[in-house]
């Protein structure tokens, strides 16, 4: 079926929008943007120079890097402790591929997480772990719980709260690479719809400039994800317009590694 058509008017809103929005705000300050969300043509020889023998590698972030793992054996390089999404893509790409780099890496993400969150829970989940590398992907909530009422939170205070919790991570660890994931969402979905696209803007303008800030590696989701509504419709990447299908948590990882090489 050609989804193209059906959703031409709908996907030329959204890329004007998100255009001006996170990832127009990213492009200017000097980020790399994927090439091509869809595109498998990265290079492995760029990501392998990331790494280093031995590195530890983490990722945190809320449900969508949490995936339904297993929070009772929070072992490294292992399938039950990293649930089913785009982290345990990513890390098994890896571990195949960098054999030789000798990787650990561990996914520490928990369901429904804002940035105080992980703050709270940074010493074990992070510091202690000591991690070369650290991905975050987190935002959604510090929006999504808002508009619900079950937080107070605010822009300002999800961009503070960040920097807060980088600044504190480049203290007790600071050669550590950080690689910030842009929050995403779809709407023509069961959970998010038009309305969300104007407040949530600045979350992602935040997210953007916080990595311009810490130097980090840009993970572009929603040039991704807009990318690929073109082909099929949003339900099929992420069936409530946050948390990624199948199909959805292979794109992340593309995405993740092509931002890398």
């Amino acid at each position: 079926m050609n989804y193209s058509k059906q959703n031409s008017n709908h996907n030329l809103s959204r890329r004007n929008f998100f255009k001006n929005a996170g990832l127009g705000a990213a492009a200017i300050a000097g980020i790399p943007v994927l090439a091509s969300s869809c595109s498998t043509d990265r290079s492995t020889a760029k990501i392998t120079d990331f790494f280093s023998e031995g590195d530890v590698v983490l990722f945190q972030g809320d449900s969508i890097t949490d995936a339904g793992r297993d929070k009772k054996n929070e072992w490294a390089n292992n399938g039950r402790s990293f649930g089913t999404g785009y982290a345990y893509n990513i890390a098994s790409w890896m571990l195949e591929e960098l054999a030789a780099k000798n990787l650990t890496i561990y996914n520490r993400g928990i369901s429904g997480n804002k940035v105080y969150q992980l703050a709270d829970r940074w010493n074990k989940d992070c510091l202690d772990l000591k991690p070369n590398v650290l991905s975050i992907l987190i935002g959604v909530n510090d929006y999504w719980h808002f508009r619900d009422g079950r937080y107070d939170g605010t822009p300002e205070i999800y961009e503070n709260d960040f920097r807060k919790l980088l600044n504190r991570t480049r203290e007790a660890l600071p050669e550590i690479k950080l690689v910030i994931c842009q929050p995403f969402i779809l709407t023509e979905t069961s959970a998010v719809d038009e309305s969300w696209l104007e407040p949530f803007r600045p979350y992602q303008e935040r997210a953007a400039k916080i990595a311009v800030e810490f130097g980090a590696t840009w993970v572009p989701f929603q040039e991704a994800f807009d990318r690929a509504i073109e082909i099929a419709p949003a339900t099929y990447w992420a069936h409530d317009g946050v948390h990624p299908s199948m199909a959805g948590g292979q794109l992340m990882a593309e995405a993740w590694l092509e931002a890398l090489g």
